[in-house]
């Protein structure tokens, strides 16, 4: 499972790719149902890592700083949860050699979680959060994603 703080992070940013201008916090919080706290802490980690920017003042409050169509659910699970593989053993960034394994190869269920975190990759991986929203909310061309590790 996924946890609630990457749910909110998606949420929020989802609510960012719909909005037109910059949005204040509490909007965002009273919107999606985020607690106000936990909300700041995660858009203070998401400008941190480059994926939000803010704005005070009047008119200020947070926005997306790289277009919808260039940020994918899994990046994101990555930035704020960490490595996603289902095993330790098939995290290609965390990998771990499970202790109770005597052979990765001849592993059974090794290999049905393979095929799992590989299917799980490509969806999280090619789906954006303007895909999300249900349009593509930039102009630029989409292009094929490199293949990125749990």
């Amino acid at each position: 499972m996924i946890s609630q703080r990457s749910k909110y992070a998606l949420r929020a940013l989802i609510a960012l790719a719909r909005a037109e201008t910059s949005i204040m916090i509490g909007d965002i919080a009273e919107d999606q149902r985020i607690p106000h706290k936990f909300l700041e802490q995660i858009l203070l980690d998401l400008k941190r890592k480059g994926i939000v920017q803010s704005k005070r003042g009047r008119f200020g409050g947070y926005a997306l700083l790289r277009p919808a169509d260039q940020i994918t659910f899994g990046e994101i699970l990555r930035l704020i949860d960490g490595p996603i593989a289902p095993l330790p053993c098939l995290s290609r960034t965390a990998y771990r050699r499970c202790t109770d394994c005597q052979s990765e190869k001849s592993c059974e269920v090794r290999r049905v979680f393979s095929e799992v975190a590989v299917s799980a990759r490509l969806v999280l991986d090619r789906t954006t959060i303007a895909e999300a929203v249900g349009a593509r909310l930039s102009k630029a061309p989409r292009r094929a994603r490199k293949h990125v590790a749990f």
